[in-house]
């Protein structure tokens, strides 16, 4: 399970305040704990600095790789601003995110062949978000298509079925299950991924609900997510299940994680 900390997000009002202060300290440390706490790659996402996204996501992107070396996962809308962080990104990073849309295929393309980059592709076209398991199946297939007929690589592709909150739609969340068993069934050696705290938005215990989700997406085929690794009892979660689910050989990961005192 690759396991992308989400908590480098100026969303959040004390890391847009450390963004906007030039706070390295700050920034680097919650990097760092991230990794720590069991984070394969920290997605960095600088997005609601509107006019000036393309200089802080060079910024943020060079003063977190000075103090840890897994993978940066840079997360934008605006394509100058995913240039700007992947120009500082050293070795192989992952852009988020490639849609079916028209426009934003033609303009993460050249960033993918550019780059050389992992991609996570969100089963979205000109139509918005699918509804139902059969749209989102239909749109994941067309973005396998296009990608890997440009030279992708199935291995370097995280379809993103979008989970969308039940606390707006009481069926979003089998919705999704489904989709990731059907595509899991059907492309071999391609990856699943999803912003897990979207499922729980708006609901108390959030934590709760994102783990009991967690667990049941495992076996659909999840096998990369996008969570809160400070939440402790996230990581045991995903070491239990991939040693139940046969993904972690004589459950050396899970012995790991106990003899660190993770679990």
């Amino acid at each position: 399970m690759l396991v992308i900390g989400e908590k480098i997000n100026t969303s959040a009002k004390d890391v847009e305040k450390a963004v906007e202060k030039r706070d390295t300290s700050f920034i680097q440390d919650l990097a760092r704990r991230q990794v720590i706490s069991g984070a394969d790659a920290l997605d960095v996402n600088v997005g609601t600095r509107i006019h000036t996204e393309v200089e802080d996501m060079k910024w943020a992107v060079k003063v977190i790789q000075k103090v840890v070396e897994v993978p940066l996962c840079i997360d934008s809308p605006n394509p100058l601003a995913l240039e700007a962080g992947l120009t500082q990104h050293k070795d192989k990073a992952i852009i988020n995110s490639v849609t079916a849309e028209k426009k934003r295929v033609e303009e993460i393309l050249p960033l993918l062949k550019r780059f050389r980059s992992k991609v996570i592709a969100l089963t979205m076209d000109e139509a918005g978000i699918p509804e139902d398991m059969r749209r989102r199946y239909t749109v994941a297939e067309r973005l396998v298509d296009l990608l890997t007929r440009e030279g992708i690589a199935l291995d370097d592709i995280y379809i993103d079925p979008l989970v969308r909150p039940i606390s707006t739609d009481s069926g979003c969340g089998w919705t999704v299950l489904e989709a990731m068993r059907k595509i899991r069934g059907s492309f071999k050696g391609i990856h699943l991924i999803c912003g897990l705290s979207n499922i729980s938005f708006g609901l108390p215990r959030r934590e709760l609900l994102n783990r009991v989700f967690l667990s049941i997406a495992m076996p659909m085929g999840l096998d990369a997510v996008i969570l809160d690794p400070l939440d402790k009892g996230m990581i045991p979660v995903i070491r239990a299940g991939e040693a139940l689910l046969g993904k972690d050989e004589y459950c050396t990961k899970y012995l790991s994680s106990f003899r660190e005192g993770k679990l």
